[in-house]
């Protein structure tokens, strides 16, 4: 069932755009992350959804409604929609429960069960004030969820948290999803919130939609360089070095292969392999990315092999599925 519908939304601030003629359609249960640099219109398209901006054009469908803005509507915000923003307030002064007593429209069984998945029920006692930042996060979500939303706008839910707080949060939201059969679009700019975890992904750049698609689609085959940098590193192989790795490619005129670290690896001997030179090394925990000098070019590559030292020469292998262009 088709839950939204974004119909040629455009909207200015003065005489820049911030979004022209954006258009998406959600399902329900649907799971959609959008993506795009800073100043790209993500927060703006959000709080239009919500109904809480006016567009200048366009229209916001929601459950077969029209979606009305602050213009049209004395107190902004739509039934049935909920958006947690990345600037959340909770009123000072207050113990947990009372704050949530304060919003709930649901059932006690109910809120019970939305506090579990927000894990937050050991907080319930506790005044706003004696909070970490991302027990605030999750009582801001619990809060909104007891309102009884079917969809759920979360806007950069997990900036300024620290790994261990992002770690909760990431298994809340999935909870919400699974558990709570709560439809959601999620804001965030780093590849390892969305990829895992959305159905659909959303591409923006300077208010318009350029990219929509899995994200296996979104990674393994951008549209730009752009698209492809917001989700990791990558490399672009001059046709003639696709060939020297034994790549038969069918791209025409200057078009480049498309590859991610993790299509190379480093291999014991020269069979349908390319000596280089190791000449940059970044440790990331459970992998390297090593940048290697190969027939003129830099190639980053992503390895296992803690050995490997600036200066080193290595031999390196081309294992591509599936061949894209840009």
């Amino acid at each position: 069932m088709k839950l939204l519908t974004v119909s040629g939304i455009s909207k200015q601030a003065g005489n820049e755009v911030v979004l022209k003629e954006v258009s998406f359609s959600q399902q329900q249960f649907q799971k959609i992350a959008i993506a795009g640099e800073t100043g790209s219109g993500k927060s703006t398209l959000l709080k239009i959804i919500a109904g809480f901006v006016q567009p200048e054009s366009g229209t916001v469908w929601f459950k077969n409604e029209r979606v009305l803005g602050p213009d049209e509507k004395l107190i902004p915000g739509h039934k049935g929609i909920a958006y947690l923003s990345q600037h959340f307030e909770l009123r000072n002064n207050y113990r947990v429960e009372e704050l949530l007593e304060m919003a709930n429209k649901i059932p006690d069984e109910e809120a019970e069960l939305i506090f579990e998945v927000c894990q937050i029920k050991h907080l319930l006692k506790r005044r706003t004030d004696q909070l970490s930042g991302g027990e605030k996060q999750r009582i801001a979500t619990a809060r909104l969820l007891i309102t009884s939303p079917e969809l759920l706008l979360l806007d950069e839910p997990f900036s300024n948290l620290d790994m261990v707080h992002k770690k909760v949060l990431k298994s809340v939201i999935n909870d919400i999803s699974e558990k709570l059969k709560i439809t959601c679009i999620m804001i965030s700019h780093d590849p390892l919130d969305t990829l895992p975890w959305a159905d659909e992904i959303v591409v923006m750049k300077d208010g318009e939609i350029i990219q929509t698609g899995t994200p296996v689609q979104i990674y393994r085959q951008p549209v730009s360089e752009y698209v492809a940098g917001l989700f990791g590193s990558y490399n672009l192989l001059t046709q003639r070095t696709a060939s020297s790795f034994s790549l038969t490619t069918n791209a025409a005129g200057d078009k480049k292969v498309f590859t991610r670290p993790e299509d190379f690896k480093i291999v014991p001997n020269e069979e349908k392999a390319l000596i280089g030179e190791v000449t940059g090394i970044n440790f990331f925990g459970s992998y390297y990315e090593i940048d290697v000098m190969v027939d003129e070019i830099s190639i980053t590559i992503k390895t296992e092999d803690s050995r490997l030292m600036k200066g080193d020469l290595v031999y390196v292998s081309l294992f591509l599925k599936e061949e894209w262009y840009l």
